[in-house]
């Protein structure tokens, strides 16, 4: 009896001792730092102008800094001002016109419809009298019917210019057609699209940085003749900087997104940047040969994005970096992050 309670007790030792050798490793993992490593990322802008012309100032030269707004090249603008000239001139004419079409005719155009239409009336008077007269005669053959047919072609001709008199004058009473109108109001919006177009063309003839950053390509020359979109500066971007690195499969499930990590450099490893992790990719991918993993073998990874927070100039393009990544409830290194 003596010797089983022995067994039973010496079991339940091993098992306990077992299970808190167990439960330290679990823990002592769940408190480490992830450690891998990545190459610095830049976003990179290729410059270019939206028209083509020749260029007439490159003002920048590699390695110039350059701010958010600034003038960096020129592109000759007289051919571009021409067209808005042009643009300009078709614009106020169509503009003109469409005016012309709202406010219908002048009061001495209608007036003068007017007299045409009194001067017709009274010459269908007057030729109704040389009918009548002419008529009478005829019935004592007096006059030929030659003369008579003649009074009644004067008669007819004279109503058909006092009917077409009175139709022009209420032409001109009722105005322009609405559909005049409304084509002459499409010439005018077509000619002020053309007009800002061209001004927009001639806009384009000046190119500004689009962000803070440094030139890092000149790519052509004043008198270059350049086609639309043909880039003349490559500039690398302040900001936002980050790492790209790769992390292993097994570990996929200790990292999210907002995660923050420490970015440590050859060139001063005792000062590490402050970052999250701003990107998992929801695809596998085979280990880059460029970066190395922490258990050096080709394995399925996960790209990952670690956004730097404060970046500065010493972080360059391609640059090698170690990252580690702080899971919550870890070692506090906030001491050794650069301010």
């Amino acid at each position: 009896m003596k010797r089983l309670l022995f067994i039973i007790l010496a079991v339940a030792v091993v098992a306990g001792a077992g299970s808190w050798v167990l439960f330290r490793q679990i823990e002592a993992n769940r408190s480490r730092a992830l450690q891998i490593y990545g190459n610095v990322d830049i976003r990179q802008a290729n410059l270019g102008f939206r028209v083509s012309g020749r260029t007439q100032e490159m003002r920048l030269e590699e390695g110039d800094p350059v701010k958010a707004g600034d003038l960096i090249a020129l592109l000759d603008q007289a051919p571009f001002r021409d067209q808005v000239n042009i643009a300009r001139a078709q614009y106020e004419q169509a503009q003109a016109n469409y005016g012309k079409m709202l406010n219908g005719f002048r009061k001495e155009e209608i007036d003068q419809a007017r007299a045409q239409l009194a001067q017709a009336k009274a010459n269908v008077a007057n030729a109704e009298l040389t009918y009548q007269r002419q008529s009478s005669l005829r019935q004592t053959n007096v006059i030929s019917k030659q003369d008579m047919d003649n009074a009644i072609a004067q008669r007819d001709t004279t109503r058909a210019q006092e009917q077409a008199a009175a139709a022009n004058l209420n032409l001109l009473l009722a105005g322009n057609r609405r559909e005049d109108i409304d084509a002459a109001r499409a010439q005018m919006e077509n000619a002020k699209a053309n007009l800002e177009s061209a001004e927009r063309n001639l806009s384009d003839c000046s190119l500004f940085a689009p962000s803070d950053g440094v030139i890092i390509t000149r790519a052509v020359e004043p008198g270059t003749i350049v086609s639309a979109g043909t880039t003349v500066y490559a500039l690398a971007l302040n900001e936002p900087i980050w790492i790209r690195t790769y992390i292993d499969a097994p570990d996929l499930g200790r990292i999210y997104p907002g995660m923050r990590a420490l970015v440590y450099t050859d060139t001063n490893p005792n000062k590490p940047y402050e970052g999250q992790v701003g990107f998992i990719s929801p695809i596998a991918e085979f280990t880059p040969k460029q970066v190395q993993t922490r258990e050096l073998r080709t394995d399925l990874v996960f790209r990952l994005r670690v956004v730097i927070t404060k970046p500065d100039k010493f972080l360059r393009q391609g640059m090698p970096v170690t990252v580690k990544l702080i899971e919550r409830g870890s070692l506090n290194e906030t001491s050794a992050i650069r301010k």
